[in-house]
């Protein structure tokens, strides 16, 4: 689901950036009030716990690869404010750094997968979870199926961008200039793989997450569950600074687990639909292993011009979670996971301060 650069058109991206702005900016200021106590290790860990989630690649029908996001535990701790804020951290640092997901798409991939994901997750839980008391099952369900109807909205949002730029943006001969596959090829393409294997991992991943802050720390559960019975008198916000740094302490053990465990995630062979690199159109291999996950539909002969163009415009230092002085993949990986998850803790805690400050220099209370 992380469009690169040159599969959207300048126009695309353009639309999407704007799409995504008044979302980036309604968050914003619905969180900054409570930055600097409660939600800032709660953004840290969520988005750093998307990010390595991220990296765990999984076998797809038709030998592509997928993952799940994360984007609806975030949602229901956090809301979907605060999931929107975390997970656009995430992919922001994929895009710049390891070049998973273009610059020119940040603004496509963040509205996927954080806005409208976020959203759909937090709209899916509150309706199914109702009323139930924190600690019902009801609850495990409902994030268990928040988890797989966001990610599949996310993919097909995805595949429906990707399937309108051949429609919309060709040349004079019809050729498509940036994704080559239409719309009738692009979302069962794209949806085959999510509505089985990635919608599962969300699955697991949310309905998981949740069955263990109900026994954990039941209160992390309480600030999307308005009409449910309080476990505690403590709102989301105004626990005492440093507390919920404390507080989260089993979620970055659990954090640092799956960094240990990051590794794994190379071992599904193959990349994920419509995220091939240009020197793929010219492989026979990997022109083959297009065909057979696009209804067996070939690729253009040449590389698309517009695609050509853009792709690259940004050359990220750590490309595809590798480091180029090391010769063992896997350390590699799991450097990049240490680099870009580590990234996303100290930015977390850079605007923290920054809203301490601005807040002591108003005459705010620390």
């Amino acid at each position: 689901m992380h469009i690169p650069d040159g599969y959207l058109s300048p126009a695309t991206c353009v639309t999407m950036y704007g799409a995504s702005a008044p979302f980036w900016y309604a968050a914003l200021a619905r969180m900054k009030r409570t930055l600097h106590t409660q939600t800032a290790p709660l953004l840290a860990v969520f988005s750093a716990l998307s990010f390595i989630v991220m990296m765990f690649n999984l076998p797809l029908p038709g030998g592509t690869t997928g993952h799940a996001v994360g984007v609806a535990t975030a949602a229901i701790v956090l809301g979907p404010w605060g999931a929107i804020l975390s997970i656009s951290m995430a992919l922001v640092i994929q895009a710049l750094l390891f070049g998973d997901g273009g610059i020119t798409a940040i603004g496509a991939n963040c509205f996927n997968m954080a806005i409208a994901g976020a959203l759909v997750a937090y709209a899916v839980y509150r309706l199914i979870s109702g009323r139930a008391a924190i600690g019902a099952h009801r609850r495990v369900i409902a994030a268990g199926a928040a988890g797989y109807i966001a990610i599949n909205v996310s993919a097909l949002l995805a595949a429906i961008e990707f399937g309108l730029q051949p429609m919309l943006f060709h040349d004079g001969m019809g050729a498509p200039l940036y994704a080559p596959y239409p719309l009738h090829i692009a979302i069962p393409a794209m949806m085959i793989g999510h509505l089985t294997i990635a919608g599962l991992a969300e699955t697991v991943l949310a309905a998981g997450v949740v069955a263990y802050l109900q026994k954990a720390d039941p209160e992390l559960l309480e600030a999307t569950a308005p009409a449910a019975t309080r476990s505690c008198a403590a709102p989301l916000g105004v626990t005492e600074p440093g507390a919920t740094w404390r507080r989260t302490r089993p979620l970055w053990i659990s954090l640092g687990v799956l960094l240990a465990l990051t590794p794994v995630g190379i071992v599904a062979a193959g990349s994920a639909w419509g995220e091939w690199s240009p020197a793929d159109f010219s492989n026979q291999a990997a022109r083959r292993q297009i065909a057979r996950a696009s209804g067996s539909v070939e690729l253009p002969a040449a590389v698309p011009h517009g695609l050509r163009r853009l792709a690259d415009v940004w050359t990220s230092p750590m490309p595809r979670y590798s480091a180029p002085f090391l010769r063992s993949a896997a350390f590699g990986y799991l450097l990049s996971a240490m680099t870009g998850a580590g990234l996303i803790i100290l930015a977390w805690v850079f605007f923290s301060w920054l809203q301490r400050r601005a807040r002591d220099g108003a005459g705010g209370v620390p």
